[in-house]
């Protein structure tokens, strides 16, 4: 199946659709911004038919009640339906007529439906009509019509998907739709006819690529604090399910029903062991039924068989027409379709016909359920091509008088009694006289429906975590059955209005033998306010997450030892916020798990979303053993089902284990070694305080990198017991990159005045926007480390003096505590011990609070963590982006680069293998505590060293950035760490090297000024190592970089090319050196460092370089002419090509003259404290852009 070829028509016809769709309404008068009278008998000089205006009225108030935008987006979102049904259909031969609608047989874009139009044998077909437009050739609308009447003729076989089009959706459906580049010429071109074969395939990815674009709309809306309103909720979580985990989750829940009371069938349903490997090793038959996604039961305990046997005989009592299964967030239909494929392998084991169980799976068994119109026709359509995919003929069935009778299945989208719309004003979906004529005077009719309208009541806002009241089903359906007969005027609508509502809640009331869905996934800070309080009202215990809330939510669904089978993200098998979910979860029977971790979706890459997929039965047997996958470690789809059906990674396990791990988490893998050390250790927070952090409600306000500020600002020690600190900016931890030891010390926070303006920090109703917590524990030594993280957990030290976040986390204890603390929480022990308690990648405080601690050994502990962080800290201070950074550690006493590069690779290489070798030894030390050499080794990978090892393109790089920075005096040969950062300037600092007298340094491609960089960076390189070897240490230099040519013009194409880049990337994007930039074509560039900005700074950059280089220019271009003049042939072209880089040179250099005049004569002055981001913005027309 070419997705690809999918995704591209999808997507585009989304927008294609919404555009015309919009554009068909413009016709009649409805535009976004403009809608003309309802009642209007004419629109832009064109009258409107009776059904033309009953349509439009109609199409006005929808979009009164929900928005126009909405509208569009659902009307294109039919069509884009029924186009797909449609298409299907023909290809696969399931059309009544025969007769296709968009190709002829050869799949040409002609539609035979046009061709064979007199022939044609539809119901309500006008013939005269289809006459008149045929000789007045008007193809175009023959198309419309003939479309529209196909679609209203199989209303009557498939009333779910087609809708008789009487409404607005006609009114609105496309012109020219026969036109080369038209919705249905582009599904024709670009979908091969082939794909169209499978249809829980082709509708499945329709659907998910549609919604793609508006998904990503959502999302980033939610970035903005939109909530996720009740129509954005489809698009937002929709995700199709791959094959083989719905295959999982069906066998073993439906199927296993089965089996497990009808033993004797097995042989007929579970492959042999050949058939397995054959299968497994991707030879697959598609004849081949078998259940190859089957997990046999773990081996129990006596006492665990007998209460098994004992539901098995209960099974053992059901027919295959009493079984009872749901989807209720069916999306497309993928888990219905397999449902049903399933259900009709236990009906012919069973010894029914293929027809007797079609028409019973359809009419008894399968039942679905989606908040989406739109979803619940295609999961409905789905099933349906299933029944004709079984039984050819099931689309022509007939009642006694020959009228179609062709069963319906329950899938139903889900029908809200009322709502309030987008203004908030309430809306009855039914007519009060249709109530009381349905309930006909029956008090307990009138009750049912009562309730049931209470209950559904904005349904859409809640979807199928709603609960519902049993009601007599019995008697509601046989009032609907008594007035079908009627011919009552509220017939029609009590069928249209009160019908879909009991349907609704019967499916939401009753119980089922097998609830199988993937859920929405959505956190609570994207829900709506409606949908968030019913959420904590109703499920306070899985509020966190819709996924969670269905997990309850299907927990009821099922009869006493049914099953529930779901994938769902797997957070609330460790987070502390799903502790309670998960206690009543262990009071039933998990069967079995496939743990699929990341990347389990092909469609969604990265390590956040990390799922599982399970099988519970409700039903509750003390130590009963489930069967568990552990899938994690595959990093694709593929790779995950092959492990599965390789059975590697398999655990039977006693789920009252996990009740003995802090938290209950489901660490279904962990060894009964290491579940022992939980019985003879003490809790992390017993002996020390991990704590959350300062949360400012602002990070750009109150939040900075330490080099963004003046130096004199910055307090880097202040001790605890100091009341009264100076400075306005302190160290903050806050996260960071995988770092162990010492590091990440990047930020800083406003803390003036012991943090008055973060304390005073509120919104415009005086509600705090900050939350200042365990200001205790501020300015005390500790450890901490990253919140969120992509790898490893990691702890680093921090002395005194620092504030701490949320991003940052922190723990605090007595020093030696601390000490030997931190050294625990860098091995690998606390990595498997993190990994049982939580397998996200998001370590809070109350997973490090339940670590296991013993202590022993506590001096050579201690003796390692200090040498080790002292390593590291060396290291950290190596480079310029600390600020206990004294000099770069390539100047150095020898006379050339590459001997000090040798001397530094050493260097680091030593405290490489120290620290690894540091490191590998706690290990031992920890794992011997533990008595757990069993479990782990005390190895450490390279990758998992987190000090730098030399690295010649990177230091090299480094060196000119120091460099530069000492060529604007940041940095100076003759002092030891910052030389000037803010304040007052000393000239005096400067004396073996000068620092450049007016912040402006050059950057040509050639030496125009005489503060050219590439000239100072020689003299640097020339002072630092002597004269006598300049050219060889410039070669050195030219070579780390990787160019070629001559040294020094490789160094100036690196500045002219690649320093800023690098500069941005060393300093995250917050650079303190800032390039003036004409362009692309290097017209003009020049350096200046923020630090000493002045608000004449550009004045002088315009009359000091830009309009000396302009000058340069246009003596270089009048030289050029001359000489191109009395040139010979060959050297004329040669030339030519000089003059015209300088003319387009020059061209560039004249209107950046005219912007950064602009921004001279303004003498803008700019507040250090306000950082890069926003001060950068002011210049940004004439700055370059960070990369």
């Amino acid at each position: 199946m070419d997705k690809n070829a999918i995704k591209k028509f999808a997507v585009w016809a989304r927008t294609e659709l919404i555009a015309r769709v919009s554009l068909k309404g413009v016709e009649y008068g409805i535009a976004e911004d403009n809608i003309e009278a309802p009642n209007a008998d004419s629109v832009g000089g064109k009258v409107l038919t009776a059904d033309e205006k009953k349509q439009r009225q109609a199409l006005i108030a929808e979009i009164n009640d929900k928005g126009y935008k909405q509208v569009m987006e659902e009307v294109a979102y039919t069509w884009f339906n029924r186009f797909s049904a449609l298409r299907f259909m023909e290809v696969n031969g399931y059309l009544p007529s025969h007769v296709r609608v968009f190709t002829d047989e050869e799949n040409n874009f002609k539609p035979q439906i046009i061709a064979e139009a007199i022939h044609l044998d539809l119901d309500g077909l006008d013939m005269e009509k289809v006459y008149e437009l045929k000789d007045a050739e008007k193809t175009e609308e023959l198309y419309k019509y003939l479309l529209i009447v196909q679609c209203n003729a199989l209303n009557k076989i498939l009333p779910g998907m087609f809708q008789k089009i009487a409404d607005y959706t006609e009114l609105l459906l496309p012109d020219n739709l026969l036109r080369e580049g038209s919705v249905i010429q582009q599904m024709i071109e670009l979908i091969p006819e082939d794909d169209w074969k499978d249809a829980v395939q082709i509708i499945g990815w329709l659907y998910q690529y549609y919604n793609s674009e508006k998904k990503d709309d959502v999302f980033a809306a939610l970035k903005k604090n939109v909530k996720i309103t009740k129509e954005n909720i489809p698009a937002a979580t929709q995700l199709f399910t791959p094959d083989w985990i719905v295959r999982y989750m069906v066998e073993n829940s439906l199927g296993r029903l089965w089996l497990e009371g009808h033993p004797d069938i097995k042989e007929q349903f579970l492959p042999t062991e050949e058939e397995q490997s054959a299968y497994a090793a991707g030879n697959r038959d598609q004849e081949d039924t078998k259940w190859h996604y089957y997990l046999e039961e773990a081996e129990q305990e006596s006492e665990v068989q007998a209460q098994l046997a004992e539901i098995r005989k209960e099974y053992a009592t059901l027919t295959p027409d009493q079984l009872k299964v749901i989807d209720p967030c069916s999306g497309s239909g993928h888990i219905l379709a397999y449902m049903f494929d399933v259900l009709m392998k236990i009906y012919e084991s069973y010894g029914y016909t293929t027809r007797e169980a079609v028409a019973s799976i359809v009419e008894n068994n399968l039942y679905g359920l989606d908040i989406d119109d739109r979803a619940a026709q295609l999961a409905y359509f789905v099933v349906m091509m299933k029944t004709v995919e079984y039984d050819k003929r099931f689309l022509k069935r007939k009642d006694g008088d020959g009228n179609p009778k062709i069963p319906q299945p329950h899938v139903y989208a889900i029908t809200e009694s009322g709502h309030t719309d987008k203004d908030g004003k309430k809306h009855k979906n039914y007519d009060e006289y249709t109530l009381e004529y349905f309930c006909n005077g029956d008090a307990k009719l009138k009750k049912a429906m009562d309730t049931i309208i209470s209950e559904l009541y904005d349904a859409k806002e809640y979807g199928s975590i709603l609960t519902v009241t049993l009601q007599d089903w019995f008697a509601l359906y046989a009032r609907f059955a008594e007035i079908k007969e009627d011919i009552h005027v509220s017939r029609k609508a009590a069928l249209r209005e009160l019908l879909p509502l009991v349907q609704t809640a019967q499916a939401l009331a009753q119980k089922y033998d097998t609830v199988v869905t993937n859920p929405p996934y959505m956190g609570s800070s994207g829900m709506s306010a409606k949908l968030s309080d019913y959420v904590k009202k109703n499920y306070p215990d899985s509020k966190a997450d819709l996924f969670a809330v269905f997990i309850e939510k299907c927990g009821q669904m099922p009869k006493k030892n049914g099953y529930q089978a779901m994938i769902t993200q797997h957070a609330w098998m460790f987070l502390s916020s799903f502790e309670k979910l998960r206690g009543k979860l262990l009071h039933t029977d998990i069967v079995n798990m496939t743990h699929l971790g990341a990347r389990a979706f092909e469609e969604i890459g990265g390590e956040v979303v990390q799922t599982t997929s399970f099988v519970i039965r409700k039903s509750y047997a003390a130590d009963y053993k489930g069967e568990y996958c552990r899938l994690i470690e595959p990093t694709t789809q593929q790779g995950k089902e092959d492990m599965f059906l390789a059975g590697e990674n398999r655990y039977s396990t006693n789920q009252f284990n996990f009740s003995k791990i802090p938290g209950s988490p489901v660490s279904y893998w962990v060894s009964v070694n290491v579940l022992s050390t939980f019985e003879c250790s003490l809790p992390l927070s017993e002996l020390a305080n991990p704590k959350q952090g300062l949360i400012t409600g602002d990070v750009n306000r109150f939040v900075r990198k330490w080099y963004e500020c003046v130096r004199a600002d910055l307090s880097t020690s202040s001790s605890p017991q100091n009341v009264n600190r100076v400075g306005k900016w302190f160290p903050y931890c806050n996260g960071g990159e995988f770092r162990k030891w010492y590091g990440n010390n990047d930020d800083v926070v406003n803390w003036q005045d012991d943090g008055f303006e973060i304390k005073n920090f509120v919104d415009d109703k005086g509600k705090p926007r900050s939350r200042p917590q365990n200001q205790q524990y501020y300015f005390h030594e500790g450890g901490t480390w990253t919140a969120i993280s992509s790898s490893l957990f990691s702890v680093r030290y921090f002395p005194e003096g620092y504030l701490f976040s949320n991003a940052g986390m922190a723990i605090y204890a007595e020093p030696r505590k601390l000490k030997y603390i931190i050294g625990f929480l860098n091995s690998k022990l606390c990595q498997l011990y993190l990994s049982l308690l939580n397998e996200s990648l998001n370590y809070n405080q109350g997973d490090i609070a339940k670590l296991p601690i013993i202590f022993e050994n506590v001096d050579l502990v201690v003796a390692k963590v200090v040498t080790s962080i002292d390593i590291v800290k060396k290291d950290w201070d190596s480079f310029e982006t600390s600020w206990d950074f004294q000099h770069h550690p390539l100047l150095r006493n020898v006379p050339t680069i590459a001997e000090a590069f040798i001397q530094w690779q050493a260097e680091c290489a030593d405290r490489f293998n120290q620290l690894k070798a540091n490191e590998e030894a706690l290990n031992r030390i920890f794992i011997d505590i533990y008595g757990l050499q069993d479990e782990l080794t005390p190895e450490v990978e390279d990758k998992d060293v987190t000090v730098r090892k030399a690295d010649l393109g990177r230091d090299i790089r480094s060196f000119i950035s120091y460099a530069v920075g000492c060529m604007f005096g940041r940095y100076s040969l003759d002092v030891d760490g910052l030389a000037y950062a803010g304040g007052e300037w000393g000239a005096s600092k400067y004396a073996s090297f000068a620092a450049d007298k007016d912040n402006i340094i050059p950057i040509c491609d050639d030496e125009y000024f005489e503060d050219d960089i590439v000239g100072l960076f020689v003299e640097f390189v020339k002072t630092v190592y002597g004269a006598d070897t300049l050219d060889e240490n410039l070669k050195f230099i030219a070579d780390a970089l990787g160019g070629k040519g001559q040294p020094k013009n490789v160094i100036r194409n690196y500045f002219l090319s690649d320093f800023y880049s690098d500069h941005c990337k060393i300093y995250q994007k917050r650079p303190i050196y800032w390039l003036f930039d004409s362009g692309k074509k290097n017209g003009f560039k020049a350096l200046i460092y923020m630090h000493r900005y002045k608000p004449d700074t550009i004045a002088r950059i315009r009359t000091d370089y830009v309009h000396e280089q302009q000058a340069r220019y246009r003596t270089a271009i009048a030289n050029l002419e001359q000489r191109i003049a009395n040139a010979s042939t060959g050297e004329r072209v040669k030339l030519n090509k000089k003059l015209v880089k300088l003319q387009v040179q020059d061209t560039e250099l004249r209107k950046y003259e005219e912007k950064i005049h602009h921004l001279a004569d303004q003498m803008i002055s700019i507040d250090l404290d306000d950082g890069v981001k926003k001060n950068y913005a002011i210049f940004q027309d004439v700055l370059a852009k960070i990369k």
